[in-house]
């Protein structure tokens, strides 16, 4: 969330205090040094939780003093509001849009119309939750990521000042807050492990945030003004502090958050409001020259880090971690950036009348129409060589879940896809997945053939039973009710499959960013609960050893087993690997050659597992078979040059449709082969 702009001492504001500019300037510097590189400072994005408690304050001060005043006006509420938030938007949304115009290419400049669309509505954080998945843009990228947080307080701000004009005239304003508030942090840590991304992104899982400040306000307006401070203020200040400096050592981006880790930067970011600017703390640290002046621009510094850092992301070509010049420039620049728009863009236009209301509301709005058009490919952008789009077309082909039916079992959802009564079950990560095409062409061609397919995955988890990935609790959890589900009598076979060269070929693991997440994350737990890492331990010998005893205990269960083996994976396969030139200048794609050599360690590590499968009573499936030649050269591109790879590590949809042929076996009734 970004800060609301500063706003000195007006009728209809609260008292200005310093401390809290000083607080705001804590918070926006928290977030742009973790965005910046987040090494140094792995909490740093709890700045974000600070500034929702800071608003609810405010703008709950505000309202406060209306109500008991004669009335909540909500024209005049939304009127301040686009004076205040919208200036530096503008300004921010145009600019972001013009570089991008210059440096990206088209998809890419695409998805921008389609964020621009959506910040220009206020709708940036539920766009982004839809987009959020496996192979979601990478978000640093993203150069209006940012706004997500700047929707979510529109949003609170269209029913908060409902619920409040209605519980003042029912005289029972704190109590309804309080549900509010506490539904908000319930649903909150509800949905934080499970669907960490709703809980990130929804405006319903905030709400406790904005308002705790909120409840904060209505104390500090029953106390008055000039009202004494409050017993064990000194305290609060420096508790306070404690807490946010807590937040900022102690947690990091793996961490399920928001969840119970948000409360301390709110706990933290309450006390601090609570203790007034006379604690010592407040006064002394808060209230010092310098972090009053960050507050004072932490609004437009906030709108200006992100894009500029993202923009040096995508000039880097995804290298997520620029030179530390880099970033340094970049900051510096956003710190100018900001001074130059607080000074002559916000100030002048804060107490402008009605004309400039509209005139920055009819801003959004062309702003919101070019969006719309760069979305529908209506504007296109100046890289938009034919070549790169099919490279762009490749990317972005791939079978989601939509296409087939949901469904429920032990609590996990999966998919389906209807066909006879034998039922086949395939588990693993996206490398079954991206079978799904050929799934589907089965059963448009030979419905009478095709059996019920049960898709039981998830990108990045491994179909091994204690094989854990780190940072999602989740895998374990889908495998056990996978294998229940394989216990169940419909199911007949059972298709083991996943990334084994992402997992198990550690010299050789992709650096695309659509791959799993580095083999150090990933580590085997035996009987005894020891972990065995993948990386510089024994933990690849005793995952394929429990993938062994996995394909046996599925034999022994009466079910025929199938292990899928690996497919080439790795920078050569990578269909962006074509692009050239500078973004700067011109970008183009180079001819591909339509072979590329297998890696030596993946060619062993197929033929283990082909041994493994045969080994434990289960019947391989081979990709390799139609991908590669016995001279070790595998394809990387059809007849017509187009990609046969969606990216390093994953086959797109048109190639699995028509040459996956080597599943027929499984997905087909043994009757029909």
């Amino acid at each position: 969330m970004p800060p609301t702009p500063a706003t000195p001492s007006s009728l209809s504001h609260p008292a200005y205090r310093p401390d809290i500019d000083g607080l705001r300037a804590i918070a926006v510097l928290s977030v742009i040094i973790f965005h910046a590189s987040p090494r140094w400072l792995p909490g740093g994005f709890v700045g974000v939780d600070i500034f929702f408690v800071i608003s609810g304050f405010l703008i709950s001060t505000i309202m406060f003093g209306s109500l008991a005043g004669g009335g909540f006006s909500y024209a005049e509420f939304y009127a301040r509001r686009i004076r205040r938030i919208f200036p530096g938007l503008v300004l921010v949304l145009i600019a972001t849009l013009a570089f991008g115009w210059w440096v990206l290419l088209a998809d890419e400049f695409r998805q921008l119309g389609k964020h621009v669309l959506a910040s220009a509505g206020f709708v940036a954080n539920l766009v982004l939750w839809g987009e959020a998945g496996y192979f979601d843009t990478v978000v640093e990228t993203k150069p209006l990521l940012h706004l997500w947080s700047l929707a979510v307080e529109e949003q609170f701000y269209i029913f908060w000042p409902l619920l409040l004009t209605l519980a003042w005239k029912r005289q029972h304003l704190l109590r309804w807050m309080g549900v509010a508030v506490g539904l908000s942090f319930l649903l909150n840590v509800g949905l934080v492990v499970r669907h960490p991304d709703a809980a990130f992104y929804m405006p319903f899982t905030r709400v406790w945030e904005l308002g705790a400040g909120a409840m904060l306000a209505w104390v500090a307006w029953r106390r008055g003004p000039g009202a004494a401070p409050l017993p064990g203020h000194q305290f609060m200040g420096a508790a306070g502090l404690a807490c946010i400096v807590a937040a900022l050592g102690l947690l990091d981006r793996y961490k399920a958050f928001p969840g119970f880790w948000a409360v301390l930067p709110v706990l933290g970011a309450c006390l601090c409001i609570a203790a007034g600017p006379q604690a010592w703390f407040n006064r002394r640290l808060l209230g010092a020259r310098l972090f009053v002046w960050f507050g004072l621009i932490s609004y437009p510094l906030y709108l200006w880090h992100w894009p500029l850092l993202a923009y040096a992301r995508v000039l880097q070509e995804g290298f997520l971690d620029p030179p530390r010049v880099l970033r340094f420039g970049a900051l510096g620049v956003s710190v100018l950036l900001a001074w130059l728009t607080f000074r002559f863009v916000e100030r002048p236009l804060r107490r402008g009348g009605r004309g400039v209301v509209a005139g920055l509301a009819g801003a959004m709005v062309v702003l919101a129409l070019v969006g719309a058009a760069a979305q529908l490919r209506w504007l296109l952008p100046r890289n938009d060589d034919p070549s790169i789009q099919a490279i762009m077309n490749a990317g972005a082909d791939w079978v989601y879940p939509e296409a087939l039916k949901p469904f429920t079992f032990e609590g996990q959802g999966f998919e389906r896809i209807d066909g006879g009564p034998r039922e086949v079950l395939l588990i693993g990560d996206s490398h079954v997945e991206q079978y799904r095409a050929r799934a589907l062409a089965l059963a448009e061609r030979k419905p009478d053939e095709v059996s019920t397919l049960l898709f039981a995955t998830r990108g990045a988890c491994p179909p091994i039973p204690n094989l854990i990935e780190d940072r999602d609790p989740i895998c374990g959890e889908r495998l056990s009710a996978a294998l229940d589900l394989a216990r169940t009598p419909a199911v007949k076979a059972v298709v083991i499959g996943g990334c084994w060269g992402c997992y198990f070929d550690v010299d050789q693991a992709p650096p695309a960013a659509s791959a799993p997440p580095p083999p150090d994350h990933y580590y085997y737990r035996d009987a005894q609960g020891q972990r065995h890492m993948l990386r510089g331990g024994d933990g690849v010998d005793q995952s394929i050893a429990a993938l062994g005893r996995l394909l046996a205990e599925i034999r022994a269960m009466g079910k025929t087993p199938y292990l899928l083996l690996n497919i080439p994976v790795g920078a050569d396969f990578e269909p962006r690997s074509r692009l050239t030139g500078n973004r700067l200048e011109r970008m183009t794609a180079a001819p591909v050659t339509p072979m590329a050599p297998l890696p030596p360690s993946q060619a062993a590590l197929h033929e283990r597992l082909r041994q493994l499968a045969l080994v434990n009573g289960a019947i391989p499936l081979d990709p390799m078979a139609g991908l590669c030649r016995p001279d070790g050269q595998c394809v990387r591109a059809d007849g017509k040059g187009d990609p046969v790879y969606k990216d390093a590590t994953h086959l797109r949809a048109a190639y699995v449709r028509e040459a996956a042929t080597f599943l027929d076996t499984a997905l087909l009734a043994p009757a029909s082969r």
